[in-house]
């Protein structure tokens, strides 16, 4: 990815499934005068998915596919390229991209996952941790290769597991601190 310079900020399209949390704070990053990129697409798989919402706030243009097969693949393709999409960021994303696909984006593909990979790729992270009774678990922002959760890490931030947490308390704690993972790991990838 070349490097920044001015007001040349890398177009970005983020990709969710649910609520958009981490979207939302990934808008917000982009907003900051500082920030290397520029949010020109939220793309989702779900049309019910809550985070939709914010492409209305914040003006951003939303697709949403079906993501089911070869087609509806070249459609998303042929639309990141129509918008000159340099990064893509997901966010929350519950569909795995085919092999195609990430060939076509190799090393502009992020992902945020709620484990310290390698360790527990896939769902039910939080769950995971604590009946394994790990001291920590926490978040990582890495590349997306053709093997789940497995592309080359940028960044990890632990969270210690508290003694009486659940899931759902676990889930919290960590998320927030996703939100700040990812933009450092933005930052970072683009050496700024």
């Amino acid at each position: 990815m070349a490097l920044l310079t001015g007001s040349n900020k890398i177009n970005t399209a983020v990709f969710i499934s649910g609520t958009g949390s981490n979207l939302k704070s990934l808008i917000k990053f982009s907003k900051l005068k500082k920030s290397p990129i520029i949010i020109k697409m939220i793309i989702s798989n779900n049309s019910k998915a809550k985070g939709l919402q914010y492409s209305k706030i914040y003006k951003i243009k939303k697709k949403v596919f079906d993501f089911k097969n070869d087609v509806s693949e070249k459609k998303i393709v042929n639309e990141l390229n129509k918008n000159k999409i340099d990064l893509i960021c997901l966010a929350g994303f519950m569909k795995i991209l085919s092999k195609s696909f990430i060939k076509n984006f190799r090393g502009k593909i992020l992902n945020i996952h709620p484990s310290l990979l390698p360790k527990y790729k896939g769902l039910n992270t939080h769950e995971k941790a604590i009946k394994n009774k790990d001291k920590y678990s926490g978040c990582t922002v890495h590349f997306v290769n053709s093997k789940l959760d497995s592309g080359k890490i940028i960044n990890q931030k632990k969270v210690r597991i508290k003694k009486f947490d659940t899931s759902k308390s676990l889930a919290k704690r960590i998320l927030i601190q996703e939100h700040k993972l990812y933009p450092a790991a933005i930052k970072k990838i683009l050496s700024l």
